[in-house]
This record gives C-alpha cells, structure tokens and sequence, in this order.
C-alpha cells in the first residue's frame, strides 16, 4: 500500500476537530482529517447552538452535591445517573464531588470564561469572512423561570459573572411576559444575556468542512484510528483503511477520548473524562416561537428556533456508552416545554436524537501536548460547550502547534493536570 505523509492529521470530524483544522490551515499548515464515522456524526450534531458566554460557570458549583442526590435516581431528571456497578464513573464523581466549593468554582469559570469570550468573537468573525450559512444570530440567550425562588437564586452569581465579562439583566416576570408572547401565563423573571449568540450546529459543521476543502485540507470519513507510535521522522498512525505519517496528530476525539486513551498513550483521560448523554428533538418550527434562544431553568430545557427548524435540548444521564434513546428522557423534553410554551412543539417532528458529551471533571477542556509523547495533541473534555468554544479551540491548537504566542493563556487547559 502506498504510504501517505501528511503534514498534520486530525482525529476527529466533529466540530473540535474541524475548528482545529481550519486553524491549522490558516496558519500556514497542510491538513488531514480523519473520522472513524462521518462528518458532525457526534455531539456536533444534535445539540442547541447557543453560543454562549454566559455559562462560564462549572457546572460543579457550591451545592451540586445535594441538587445531584435528589437527582440522580429519577430516569427524567435533568441529571440522570444509571445505577450500576462502574469504578471508573464513581471515581469521576468523586473528584467532581471535591470540586463543588466556591475557590475551585472560580478557577473553572475563569478558565472557562477565557476560551468562551475568545471563541465568541473568533466565531463571528469566522461567519463573516468564511461566509458561513449556519443560521448564525447574535440575538443573545435568556434564562426564564416561573419559580420566585428559583428566579432570586439565579441572580446571586450576578456580580460574579460581571467580572467575568458576562453581560447580564434581570427581567421582571410582568416585563418579560410582555415581551415574549410564546410564552404561557405565570413567569416569575427573566434573565438575559444579551452577549449570547445561536447558530444551527448541524450546518455549521458542514460549512467548516467546505471551507477546510476549500483551503486544501483532505477530509476523509469512515477511518478509524487503531493505534499511534512515535518515530524519528513522525507519527506513524495506523488507521482501518491503512497507514497515515504525519509530523503532528491532533487528537479531538470527544467522548470517545477514554475509550481510546491506552490508543493515545494518554490513561490520564480515562480519570479525567466521562461521556455525559444529552438528548434534543427537532420539529418543523410550531407557529409561535421564543424570538430568542430560552433555558426553561427549573427544567434544564433549552429552546432554540431557526429558520429552518424548532429544537428542544439538554438532559445529561450518565449511562456510559449506551446507545439506546431514552423515550422517557425525550418526553421529560417536550413536559418541560408545555409548562412554559403556549406552543411547545412543532407540527412534524423530524428526529429525536441522543449523542455522548465529553465531560471533564473539572469541567475544562483538556488542550495541550500528550504527556510524553512528542507531536501528539489533545483537543477535548469540552463537555456541553464544544461549539461555543469551538473556534477558540482551534485556534489555541493551531498557536500551540505552531509554537506561536497563543491568543488566551493555555496553562488552565494543559493534559498535565491529570497526571
């Protein structure tokens, strides 16, 4: 078989890794992309394309603890967690567990915080001056309760999320039902972050990879990496469909990183990491939508609404890698819906979907050189926001290939942290 050198070959066609590439090639470099799948196959397809600044705060936060027992053992919770035997599971909840304190909580939300607003403006610009149609709109997000009490807990992290850049405003629930008719009777508030953007994931995935055609880069789908060794002049990397060398490999694997960590020479991830389910469904858009991208906060569903379709997202469950689709965890989507929207669901339904986030316990992404193990490169562990710090991402990858001064501070996301 004919040998094939590349310059750098990214594992991963999602949009982490498509990020990366384009990156990558911006900088001057010669690009591969390979996926044991197909393009935005992963987590990159069916989530909500909020881009968002705002949820700079870790999800392990001062009191977590307590909201994730009450949780864990109801199947429509917004957490969910399968009861089962599972070492490695417990293990990542123990040390997020250790997390939920207020020094811990500020150093992930600063890092967070960082590859949020840097990804935010890089991804607007990359709309622009790549002409990307991805229904991208830069209306900002609101969160919408019908809980007082609910509503006066969530403005307590609004000072906090000032210094970090967050524009934030809490909205009387008279003022905001005034404003928003797709909304029922009985909004105790609103609070909106008007930094915020949305985008339809699914086509923003497609149109990175025409523009990473468009610039040279090869993607090739259904290659599934097998194994990785370091030689003198590269990386050798072997693949289902033969042979790859590269100078550099980016790793951008999503939830599959720990399922491949022993691949990669890297058993950090597999502490490190755990595949989080998130469900969403998509309708033809109902005749009455939000006129911005909502959170449904006492229900942790959020509400997106396109030109091209109307989706309701979220729920994490920890079940490991199963892959069944939870009828039950769906329908919690479309209960917490009603109780908000005077329409909560289009008239054709066109998919219901389940795909496997890659959560770190820290709740950073991992980005940085493999421990020991020279020209390989993590890009992952971005939990629900790998499209909001997607460019972000790949332009910290391409700085930190390259060698160039990086954009934001990588110190935060290096793998190092873990070992």
């Amino acid at each position: 078989m004919q040998k094939i050198n590349d310059d750098i070959v990214v594992v991963g066609a999602g949009v982490i890794g498509l990020s990366s590439a384009l990156a990558l090639l911006e900088s001057g470099r010669g690009v591969r992309v390979i996926d044991a799948g197909r393009i935005g196959g992963g987590a990159s397809h069916g989530n909500c394309g909020t881009i968002t600044p705002s949820h700079a705060p870790p999800l392990a936060a001062p009191g977590m603890v307590a909201t994730a027992l009450r949780w864990m053992l109801t199947p429509d919770a917004p957490l969910y967690i399968q009861p089962r035997i599972d070492p490695a599971l417990w293990r990542w909840l123990l040390t997020f567990a250790a997390r939920c304190n207020s020094r811990d909580w500020r150093t992930s939300a600063l890092a967070k915080s960082a590859i949020l607003n840097d990804s935010r403006t890089r991804l607007a610009a990359w709309v622009r001056d790549y002409g990307l149609d991805c229904e991208f709109s830069e209306t900002g997000l609101d969160y919408v309760y019908r809980d007082p009490r609910a509503f006066a807990h969530g403005q307590e992290e609004h000072a906090a999320l000032r210094e970090l850049g967050v524009q934030v405003e809490a909205i009387d629930g008279a003022t905001y039902q005034a404003q928003e008719p797709a909304l029922l009777p009985g909004v105790a508030g609103a609070i909106r972050f008007d930094g915020d953007a949305v985008l339809r994931p699914d086509h923003y995935v497609a149109e990175l990879a025409r523009v990473v055609r468009e610039r040279g880069g090869v993607i090739d789908e259904q290659r599934g990496l097998q194994s990785l060794a370091t030689e003198r002049d590269g990386v050798r990397i072997g693949t289902d469909a033969g042979v790859l060398h590269a100078g550099d490999v980016v790793l951008a694997l999503g939830a599959w990183s720990p399922r491949l960590a022993d691949v990669i020479g890297a058993p950090l991830l597999k502490r490190a990491m755990q595949p989080g389910k998130g469900y969403s469904i998509t309708y033809s858009a109902p005749q009455l939508v939000p006129r911005r991208p909502i959170v449904l906060r006492e229900r942790s569903v959020c509400v997106t609404a396109w030109g091209s379709g109307f989706r309701l997202g979220s729920t994490m469950e920890f079940s490991g890698y199963d892959d069944s689709l939870n009828a039950r965890r769906l329908a919690a989507l479309e209960r917490g819906a009603a109780e908000y929207l005077r329409v909560p669901v289009g008239p054709d339904l066109r998919e219901q979907w389940f795909g496997w986030r890659p959560m770190s316990c820290d709740d950073i992404p991992i980005i940085g050189r493999v421990p020991g193990r020279d020209g390989l490169w993590l890009a992952t562990g971005h939990g629900m926001m790998g499209v909001s710090m997607s460019a972000g991402t790949g332009q910290l990858v391409a700085d930190l290939v390259t060698g160039r001064e990086a954009a934001i501070d990588p110190a935060p996301y290096r793998p190092e942290r873990f070992a």
